[in-house]
C-alpha cells in the first residue's frame, strides 16, 4: 500500500529538477507510505514518477518503487495489492521459464510489472485480482498509462495544469506541483451539495478528474489539453447482466460456491510480511470476514472495535461477543465524544476534497486503534451493495407502489409533504408513519416526510430512490454561481427488477464515491492498509448469479452471508437491527461543535467567499439550533465544504492525527 504521484511536462526538463518536483508531490503522501520515498525521471520526455512506500510484501529494497522492467522500457508506480500474484507469477513462468531465475524479490509489484510488460495493459488488468491505482510509463513509445481497480478501492486523480499533466493518489499531491492553479468547479460543487460526496469523474477542482473504477487511460503525447477518454477493462453493469442471464440453478450449490469464493478472497488477503488483523463492528459483514480469517489463520485473529457509550451509536458490545465466540485477540476502546471532535479539523487534510459522511470520524478512530498493533486489516465493506443489505432496498419499492396506487393524487400529496410546511407534514405524520423506514421513525420523522414528498414526485423508481438520498435538492438556489449539477450517475442500470437496479446503482456510485473514499482516506491517514474480501470481483460476479430471492427476503437482505455466519455464530448475534457506524452529529452541532460551526457558517463569511448564499444556510442553522428541524446532514455538507475551503489557504501537508 502506497501513495503515487507524478507528471508529464510538455517542456521537458533536467533530471534533478524533475525528480525534486515529483518528490515534493510524493512528500504530501507520506502518511500513505511512511517507510520509503523514491523518485525517477525521464528527462528526455519531461516525465517524473514519485512514490511513498508502506512496506507490506517483500520488505527489502527489491520491492521498492518506482520499479523498472529488466529491459528498462517499463517503469511502474502503483498503490495497492494484487492478491492473486502467486498465480500470475506461475502463469508467467510457464510462458517463459527464464523468469524463474530473474526475479529480484518476491513482491507483487514485480509480478504486476512483468504481467503488464508481457501481456499488455488491458490483458494484465483483466488477469489480476486486487485493489490498485497505477501509473505505467512506456519509455520506448513514450506513452503513459493510468489504471484503477474494478470496484474503485484505490483513488487516482489526474488532469492538465498549464504545461504539465499531473496525477496522484490524493489532491494534496497535485497541489504541491508548481503549476497547480485549479479553481473550484461550480458544477461539481452543486453535485456535492446534493450528494455529500464528489463522484468520479468529477473532483472539486476544475480540470482535475478522477479515473472511474474499472478503467484505464493512455496518454500518448504531452500536449496540454489533450485529455484521453478512460477505457473500461471491466464493467460492473456487464458483470451483473451476465450474472442475471446465467443464474445458478441450485441454492445449495450457490452457497457452497460463495463460501469457497469468500475463503479464497480472505486467504489471498492474508498474504503479508507484516502483522494483520480485522476491523470488527459486530455486524454481519465484519463478523463473517473475521470468522473466515479465524479459520484460515494459524494464530488468533487480532480484532478491533470502538464504542461511544451511546445505545444509538455503539456496536462495541456485539463486537466483543463475536470476538469471544471466535476466540480473537480483541481490542476495544470506548471514547468520549471529545476524542472524535479533535479529529474534525483534520478532515479537510485527510480527504483532500469536501466529503460529508460523518462516519469518517469513527472509521478514522478504529483505524488508528488498529494501527497501534497491526499494519494491515481486513474489513467487511461491500456486503450491503452485493447482497441487498440496506433497509432502503426494502422500502423504495413500497413507496413506488404507493405512488402508483395514488395515481393522480400523488403530485398533491408530494407537494403537501415536501413543500406544504411543517404543520401540514405533522398532520399527515400519523397516517404516513408506516411508510417510513424504521431508521426514519426513530428520529425526526416529521422532517423526513419532506424527503418522502420529494420522492413521491419522482418519475420512476430509480429517480425516487435518488430523491430519498438527496440532501440539498435544489443546489442552484444555494450556490452563488447557480451552476446546474451534471447528470448523476447516468441512466438507470439496464437490469431486471427495481431492487437489483438500486443495488447496482449503489455499487457504481455510493460504494466507490462514499464508502470506499471514507475507508481509504481514513485508514491511509494512519498508514493502515485496509483489505475488503467482499469486494473481490469474483465474489461480485458470483453474487450476481444468485437470484434476488436468495439474497433478500421479507425480513431483509444479506441472507447468504447470514446463513454462512449462522454456521459459525449463535443466531442471537446475527438477527438484530442494523446499527450503523455513526456519531451523534445532530447533538454535537447544538453543543460542542456549535461555536466552530457558527464561525464557518457566519453570513458575512459566506457572502465574502462568494460560493454559497447565506440566507438558506442561516435559516437551516436557526431551525436546527431551536430544535424545530434536524438539519444536521445538510449542515454537515456545508461545513465540510467550508472547512475544506479554509484549508486551501495553507500549503498541502500530511494530516496530523491526534493520539488516542
Amino acid at each position: 500500500m502506497c501513495g503515487i504521484a507524478g507528471f508529464w511536462d510538455s517542456r521537458g526538463g533536467e533530471a534533478g529538477a524533475l525528480e525534486a518536483q515529483a518528490g515534493a508531490m510524493a512528500a504530501v503522501l507520506a502518511h500513505r507510505g511512511p517507510d520509503a520515498a523514491e523518485t525517477w525521471a525521464d528527462p528526455g520526455a519531461g516525465l517524473a514518477l514519485g512514490h511513498r512506500r508502506l512496506s507490506i510484501i517483500d520488505l527489502s529494497p527489491a520491492g521498492g518503487q518506482p520499479m523498472a522492467s529488466h529491459d528498462g522500457r517499463w517503469h511502474l508506480v502503483y498503490n495497492g495489492e494484487i492478491y492473486n500474484f502467486p498465480e500470475i507469477k506461475s502463469r508467467l513462468e510457464a510462458e517463459d521459464p527464464s523468469l524463474a531465475r530473474s526475479w529480484r524479490g518476491h513482491s507483487d509489484t514485480e509480478v504486476l510489472l512483468a504481467a503488464l510488460a508481457r501481456w499488455g495493459v488491458e490483458a494484465a488488468l483483466q488477469a489480476v485480482a486486487g485493489m490498485f491505482a497505477l501509473a505505467l510509463w512506456d519509455a520506448k513509445e513514450r506513452r503513459l498509462f493510468l489504471a484503477r481497480d474494478r470496484l474503485g478501492k484505490k483513488p487516482l486523480y489526474y488532469g492538465w495544469q498549464g504545461p504539465a499533466f499531473l496525477f496522484a493518489s490524493e489532491t494534496g499531491a497535485l497541489r504541491a506541483h508548481a503549476a497547480f492553479d485549479a479553481p473550484v468547479d461550480h458544477q461539481a460543487l452543486a453535485l456535492y451539495l446534493m450528494r455529500g460526496n464528489l463522484p468520479a469523474p468529477w473532483s472539486i477542482y476544475q480540470g482535475i478528474a478522477k479515473l472511474p473504477p474499472g478503467c484505464y487511460l493512455v496518454l500518448d503525447q504531452a500536449k496540454p489539453g489533450h485529455m484521453p477518454s478512460p477505457r473500461p477493462y471491466w464493467s460492473a453493469l456487464e458483470a451483473a447482466q451476465q450474472g442475471q442471464a446465467q443464474p445458478l440453478a441450485s441454492r445449495p450449490e450457490a452457497m457452497a460456491r460463495l463460501e469457497d469464493a469468500l475463503l479464497t478472497a480472505v486467504r489471498g488477503r492474508l498474504i503479508s510480511d507484516v502483522p494483520l488483523g480485522a476491523l470488527l463492528s459486530g455486524g454481519v459483514d465484519s463478523s463473517l470476514v473475521t470468522a473466515l480469517m479465524a479459520e484460515a489463520s494459524p494464530e488468533p485473529v487480532k480484532s478491533f472495535s470502538i464504542g461511544f457509550g451511546s445505545s444509538l451509536h455503539d456496536e462495541a458490545p456485539y463486537a466483543r461477543a463475536v470476538a469471544g465466540v471466535l476466540g480473537s485477540d480483541h481490542t476495544e476502546l470506548y471514547l468520549e465524544p471529545g476524542k472524535a471532535l479533535e479529529l474534525v479539523p483534520a478532515l479537510p487534510w485527510i480527504y483532500g476534497e469536501p466529503f460529508a459522511d460523518s462516519s469518517a470520524l469513527p472509521t478514522l478512530l478504529v483505524s488508528a486503534l488498529a494501527r497501534q498493533k497491526v499494519i494491515v486489516a481486513l474489513s467487511g465493506d461491500g456486503g450491503d451493495e452485493l447482497f441487498g443489505g440496506y433497509e432502503r432496498y426494502q422500502w423504495a419499492p413500497r413507496l413506488l407502489g404507493l405512488k402508483r396506487r395514488l395515481g393522480p393524487l400523488a403530485p398533491g400529496l408530494a407537494w403537501a409533504l415536501s413543500a406544504g410546511g411543517r404543520r401540514v407534514a405533522e398532520s399527515l405524520l400519523g397516517a404516513a408513519m408506516p411508510l417510513l423506514p424504521k431508521s426514519w421513525r426513530k428520529q425526526n420523522p416529521a422532517d423526513n416526510l419532506h424527503r418522502l414528498g420529494a420522492a413521491l414526485g419522482a418519475k420512476d423508481g430509480v429517480a425516487l430512490y435518488d430523491q430519498l438520498l438527496t440532501l440539498w435538492a435544489k443546489p442552484g438556489e444555494l450556490s452563488r454561481q447557480a451552476a446546474a449539477p451534471p447528470a448523476y450517475p447516468g441512466p438507470a442500470p439496464d437490469l431486471a427488477g427495481l431492487i437489483p437496479r438500486l443495488m447496482l446503482r449503489d455499487t457504481v456510485s455510493y460504494l466507490p464515491d462514499d464508502i470506499l473514499v471514507k475507508v481509504d482516506r481514513a485508514s491511509m491517514a494512519v498508514s493502515l492498509e485496509l483489505r475488503c474480501p467482499l469486494l473481490d470481483h469474483r465474489v461480485f460476479e458470483l453474487a450476481w448469479r444468485m437470484p434476488l430471492q436468495w439474497k433478500v427476503g421479507p425480513g431483509g437482505g444479506k441472507l447468504p452471508l447470514k446463513n454462512l455466519l449462522a454456521q459459525r455464530l449463535p443466531r442471537e448475534l446475527i438477527e438484530r437491527p442494523k446499527t450503523g457506524f455513526g456519531v451523534p452529529l445532530a447533538a454535537w452541532l447544538r453543543g460542542p461543535l456549535r461555536e466552530w460551526a457558527a464561525g464557518l457558517l457566519a453570513p458575512a463569511r459566506l457572502a465574502g467567499e462568494g460560493y454559497l448564499r447565506p440566507e438558506p444556510i442561516a435559516r437551516a442553522w436557526r431551525e436546527h439550533q431551536s430544535g424545530r428541524r434536524d438539519w444536521h446532514h445538510h449542515l454537515w455538507v456545508i461545513l465540510m465544504f467550508q472547512a475544506w475551503l479554509d484549508a486551501q489557504g495553507s500549503p498541502p501537508a500530511p494530516p496530523v492525527i491526534p493520539a488516542l
